[in-house]
């Protein structure tokens, strides 16, 4: 087993000092494990102040760089993560995840908490994926 630890270029820099995604090389594929992203630009600033749905969207293409920089994509995501500032919110998630995961989606977890790290920040996702799996 190897174990590496990431922040692909060409994807918005870790908002903190951490890595976004530990690769574990199993020997008959990969799991990858992304670090929570929250809907920040390229200049550090929060995209879509007050709008679940375009947070959500920013986020999932931070997600989308990551994984394709570790050759997977969305369809190697077995789990999801996320933490909403606003239970009310989440139809408006809902539907930026149903356009990305058609068919059967990954396991999940949803939790509301009362803030996020960085202010306007409505929700953070963190997901699991599986590279090279039967």
């Amino acid at each position: 087993m190897i174990v590496s630890l990431d922040s692909p270029a060409g994807v918005t820099p870790p908002a903190g000092p951490y890595s976004h995604v530990a690769r574990v090389d199993t020997g008959g594929g990969s799991l990858l494990f992304l670090a929570g992203q929250i809907a920040v630009g390229d200049d550090g600033a929060i995209v879509g102040e007050g709008d679940m749905a375009a947070q959500a969207r920013r986020i999932f293409d931070v997600i989308g760089g990551i994984l394709e920089a570790h050759g997977a994509g969305f369809a190697d995501v077995v789990h999801i993560r996320t933490f909403v500032t606003d239970l009310e919110m989440l139809p408006e998630y809902g539907l930026v995840r149903r356009e990305l995961f058609p068919g059967v989606p990954p396991a999940s977890t949803t939790v509301e908490v009362s803030r996020l790290f960085r202010p306007g920040a409505l929700l953070e996702v963190e997901v699991t994926a599986a590279v090279g799996r039967a």
